[in-house]
């Protein structure tokens, strides 16, 4: 129930409060954490946020106890963290603050006046705000690695810890997928580029003359992450975008636009909106040049002949990948990585749906024919798609789910650490609780002084 709330707490956080209106609380304290308390007003307006995400609660005391639990947690950790003289950069806290608002804006199509709106408050009011939390909640982390940092497991734990677990306990795991892939991205003719860079540069001359770039974004940019939102990307740090995006965007001054930029995604303008230390907010166009007719009829008969090749000549993936796929798995054996968890292995909902429709009518063993996709820059090619193997929906087990039972075989071992550091700070650590939540389970099991 710990983690469930954390993420709640996080998600809504301390914004929502004047979202949800309603009458007034007489307030008080609820509970003191060393030199801190926790207020009744506290308690009431999580719960507020809870109900309003899950809509109805079977068991408000259950709630309560909770989230109370979570708080009383948080300043036990921000207790230590005070003790211990644990300091967070403003970078990591700009960082994360710029994340959170990131992902505000993501839900919301970017659209900052419905964010405003909804918390009844400006974007400078939330961001201060946001700030206080982003500042608490790094410091809980930097807490709770120093005791679970160096946390390891060995495979007899692994072993012991599954075995503890009633079989019909295990949960089911959805079918999943391992492919490959032998990849042809048909060229580009330098009079399409030339065209590519000449529009750009007609777009840029509109900017400067006063048009927004937002709007010939929306008409224009082959971004489908951004031009819906004219084009903005947000603020990002350094290290996130292409280095030859990056040079050229952070090297720019406010409403400045930038000369046309080539990547590995296509060709972009950009402007800088606004720059924060090393964090800009930049909007951009990006067009692709697109192969002809020709090249595409080129690259799919190249990928039919190659199939040929493979299955007479009984060639393995990573030989055929080797020898004639254009695509970075090629270093991969071929291999498709899943980018939502770095490994081999895809369930349904990580596929895209052109990727499943082909991969479902494959038998484990079998190339498909000659398909058309998009890879990871947004660059249309052609590809063969090799399914290495199939496991149907199953109960998890050792065998066929290893990782995933070692992945939470590690996340108990971690919590168990957690609790036990909790006991032992509980006994030399002012913690009072009011009376009213005394019949909360987790106060006697903290042996509250």
């Amino acid at each position: 129930m710990r983690k469930i709330l954390l993420s709640v707490l996080l998600t809504i956080g301390i914004l929502s409060t004047q979202a949800q209106g309603g009458g007034t609380t007489v307030d008080g304290i609820v509970a003191v954490v060393g030199k801190s308390i926790i207020m009744r007003s506290d308690l009431e307006k999580h719960f507020n946020d809870y109900t309003a995400q899950y809509k109805t609660v079977e068991n408000p005391d259950e709630i309560y106890c909770s989230i109370l639990e979570n708080l009383v947690y948080n300043k036990l950790m921000l207790h230590q963290a005070e003790l211990d003289s644990i300091e967070i950069s403003a970078e990591e806290i700009d960082y994360r603050l710029n994340s959170r608002i990131q992902y505000f804006l993501q839900q919301t199509g970017g659209d900052v006046k419905y964010i405003e709106n909804y918390f009844h408050k400006s974007m400078t009011e939330i961001k201060k705000e946001l700030r206080e939390m982003m500042e608490e909640q790094a410091l809980v982390d930097q807490v709770q690695s120093s005791i679970t940092g160096d946390i390891t497991i060995t495979p007899s734990e692994v072993n012991q810890f599954a075995s503890k677990i009633n079989p019909d306990s295990m949960p089911m795991v959805s079918t999943t997928y391992q492919f490959g892939e032998i990849v042809k991205i048909p060229p580009v003719s330098e009079e399409e580029v030339n065209e590519v860079i000449e529009r750009l540069n007609g777009y840029r001359e509109r900017i400067l003359r006063g048009e927004k770039i937002g709007g010939l974004a929306r008409l224009y940019s082959d971004d489908p992450g951004s031009a819906s939102k004219g084009g903005d990307l947000g603020f990002v740090e350094r290290g996130t975008l292409y280095p030859e995006f990056e040079a050229a965007a952070f090297n720019l001054k406010s409403g400045e636009v930038s000369q046309v930029v080539k990547t590995q995604a296509g060709y972009h303008i950009i402007q800088m909106i606004e720059r924060r230390g090393e964090s800009i907010r930049v909007a951009h166009i990006l067009i692709q040049p697109k192969p002809s007719t020709d090249e595409q009829v080129k690259a799919i008969m190249y990928l039919d002949s190659v199939r040929n090749i493979i299955l007479s000549e009984k060639l393995t993936l990573e030989e055929a990948a080797k020898k004639y796929s254009e695509g970075t798995t090629r270093l991969n054996g071929g291999m498709v990585v899943n980018p939502y968890n770095s490994s081999l292995v895809f369930d349904r909902q990580s596929l895209e749906e052109a990727t499943y429709t082909t991969i479902s009518k494959l038998i484990p063993g079998e190339y498909s024919e000659c398909v058309p996709f998009v890879n990871e820059d947004g660059i249309m090619g052609y590809r063969l798609i090799f399914l290495k193997e199939r496991v149907a929906e199953h109960k998890a087990n050792l065998v066929e789910d290893y990782d995933m039972i070692k992945n939470a075989a590690l996340e108990q071992k971690k919590y168990d650490a957690l609790e036990k550091w909790v006991m032992e700070k509980v006994k030399v650590t002012n913690i009072k609780i009011s009376e009213q939540y005394k019949y909360c389970p987790f106060v006697t099991k903290w042996q509250i002084p």
